[in-house]
Order: structure tokens, then C-alpha cells, then sequence
């Protein structure tokens, strides 16, 4: 079986796929349990805290907008990289999220996503 350079890399969002494609995906498979779980519909508030290398540059690599992005319930193989800017700049104003592209909640960015350097 051939294997392509494609099925070996994943293009990221931000400057670094490594600290975009990990979390993004790992927000898409919170929502994944939660809608497993028969509770993303009671979902009005959501906290992530970020550790080691992801809370000390994860600002800088594009982490928190990977994060956000797969909470709205956006892919790395699926997000249309020329809408990311505006969402982003958006939730950031206030605008809140949609979980999982169907729910709005209230997203406070300074208060929701945590950068932990420990």
C-alpha cells in the first residue's frame, strides 16, 4: 500500500501545525463525548485550559484560535482557512461560540482559555 506525503501531514490553521491540529482536534472529539453523552445540549459555558508547551506559546502558534475553531465544530481537513480571521476576531469582540456549529454560548476569550505555564 503506497502512503502519500498527505496522509502523513495535516495543515494546520496558525504558523504551527503542531500546536493547531492536536487541539483543534481535540476540541472536535470533546463535542464528540458531549453529544455521545446526551449533554451538549445543556452546555452553557466552556473552559479550556491549556499546559506545557500548548499554555506557554500556544498564543503565538495560533493554539487558542485552533481551539475555538473545533469548538465551533470545525476540522483541520474540513475549516475554510480564509474564514478563521473574522470568526475568531468576532468571538473575541463578544460574539460568543456555536458548540459544535449548532449551539450558541456565551465565550468570554480572556476568561475562557486559559494559557497555564506550569
Amino acid at each position: 500500500m503506497a502512503v502519500s506525503v498527505f496522509d502523513l501531514f495535516t495543515i494546520g490553521i496558525g504558523p504551527s501545525s503542531s500546536h493547531t491540529v492536536g487541539p483543534m482536534r481535540a476540541a472536535t472529539r470533546f463535542l464528540d463525548r458531549l453529544a455521545e453523552a446526551e449533554v451538549l445540549d445543556h452546555v452553557v459555558r466552556v473552559e479550556c485550559e491549556l499546559f506545557g508547551s500548548l499554555g506557554a506559546t500556544g498564543r503565538g502558534h495560533g493554539t487558542d484560535r485552533a481551539v475555538v475553531m473545533g469548538l465551533e465544530g470545525e476540522t483541520p481537513e474540513g475549516i475554510d482557512p480564509d474564514s478563521v480571521d473574522g470568526r475568531v476576531e468576532a468571538i473575541r469582540q463578544g460574539a460568543g461560540l456555536t458548540l459544535g456549529g449548532a449551539r450558541p454560548i456565551l465565550f468570554d476569550w480572556k476568561k475562557d482559555l486559559l494559557f497555564n505555564r506550569r
